[in-house]
């Protein structure tokens, strides 16, 4: 069973975020070190939490692996991916690890 990982930067009021670094410098990061282990990957901005409603996250990235043991296989070389967070972000981000259900 495929498995996601999901990594979601919330928005308070003094945080920042800038997306020209995360699309253009961090993405290109991930891709290096990980690029081998993702089936896929997508990254939202985020709008609006509702309507008439702010959104709560910066940003949501959902990255799929083949199985436990590949994100495993990422997470051990994870250190240069998440040393690189602080260039984009005073956010700590949070994340969830499931089961791919569709």
């Amino acid at each position: 069973m495929s498995i996601s990982l999901q990594v979601l930067y919330p928005i308070s009021d003094d945080s920042k975020f800038d997306f020209t670094y995360y699309t253009e410098s961090h993405f290109p990061i991930v891709g290096k070190h990980w690029g081998s282990f993702i089936e896929s990957i997508t990254a939202s901005k985020g709008i609006a939490g509702g309507p008439d409603t702010p959104p709560a996250y910066h940003a949501i990235a959902s990255l799929t692996f083949k199985d436990m043991d590949t994100l495993e296989a990422a997470i051990a070389v994870a250190e240069p991916v998440l040393a690189d967070i602080a260039n984009f972000t005073n956010v700590a981000p949070e994340m969830l690890i499931g089961e791919v259900l569709a």
